[in-house]
């Protein structure tokens, strides 16, 4: 049986510890209701987008309302407030320092806009699309590896939010979600160099025309907002000469998700285009050419006996 006077005794002797133990379990009572309202809403929200909103919403609505019952809570008496408090620092000031880095950078992120779900991104040698952020960690679907391209390996990549402060982001997407591209098609010497440059210039204006025309305007946006200078957004083409062949280097815009699709779309459609011109233009290889074949000696022993 339970000695009830001695335990009003220890309750009236040890205030402050009733007082968390009471506090640890209102907390528990939150956190359970927003993890069911969280997967109540995930039930019932077919959007993908508004469901993660509506999640989100709901998570930073019970922390910040753990935050003020804990405020208004243990203001009733100051000076254990004062020793919580101070526990809690010390203690999170030594073991907690990576947890405190983490939440600090998921704070960094929202209010600076360094990332958010649906941009692609690198970070810590990581390429990915950014799936989730919360208050530790950076979900990320994993881009390349041992795939080309930019395509998704298939692994999900939790990433601390830590690392905002410890190397540099590159977002593909932010401000401008466009990137540069190019690659380079070898032309054989004697082909008609003028008609292919026109085919290529061609193929390239008409296949990329949606992404030249809605890249300017954002393209100017970045300009006016930083200090960078402007840049061409239409494809151009460099030429170069080598010791095999004429080098076209085609450079062009594309959405930042869209790239190697694109270059396919246009290697074939240059292709296509090269073989109908009945070989005045012609695709180069590595080759290699004999000069002089040298000359050479040929002697028969007629000294054989029968």
């Amino acid at each position: 049986m339970i000695n009830m006077e001695a335990l009003n005794e220890w309750i009236n002797t040890n205030p402050l510890f009733v007082s968390i133990i009471k506090f640890m379990v209102i907390l528990a009572f939150i956190l359970i209701a927003i993890q069911l309202i969280r997967r109540y809403l995930k039930n019932k929200i077919s959007n993908t987008v508004i469901r993660y909103k509506a999640q989100k919403g709901i998570e930073l609505v019970g922390y910040a309302l753990l935050i003020f019952l804990a405020i208004v809570y243990f203001s009733g008496s100051i000076k254990d407030f004062t020793i919580v408090i101070g526990l809690f620092t010390a203690g999170l000031a030594f073991t907690l320092q990576e947890l405190i880095l983490s939440i600090a950078g998921s704070i960094y992120i929202f209010l600076v806009k360094v990332y958010k779900p649906g941009d692609r991104i690198e970070i810590n040698g990581i390429k990915g699309d950014v799936i989730d952020v919360d208050s530790i960690y950076t979900t990320m679907m994993e881009i390349g590896q041992w795939v080309s391209s930019d395509n998704y390996s298939g692994r999900i990549v939790k990433l601390s939010n830590a690392f905002v402060f410890k190397g540099p982001i590159y977002n593909y997407s932010q401000d401008f979600p466009f990137i540069w591209d190019e690659f380079n098609l070898p032309i054989r010497y004697g082909s008609d160099i003028d008609l292919a440059k026109s085919i290529i210039i061609k193929i390239a204006s008409e296949t990329l025309s949606d992404y030249t025309a809605n890249s300017k305007a954002q393209w100017n946006e970045v300009v006016n907002k930083f200090y960078i200078e402007d840049a061409e957004v239409d494809p151009t083409l460099a030429i170069s000469l080598t010791d095999n062949w004429i080098q076209f280097n085609l450079r062009y815009i594309v959405d930042f998700k869209k790239r190697r699709y694109t270059k396919h779309i246009l290697n074939d459609k240059i292709r296509l285009e090269i073989e109908k011109t009945n070989g005045k233009i012609v695709l180069a290889s590595t080759t290699i050419e004999l000069i002089k074949i040298p000359d050479l000696k040929i002697t028969r022993d007629d000294a054989v006996k029968s």
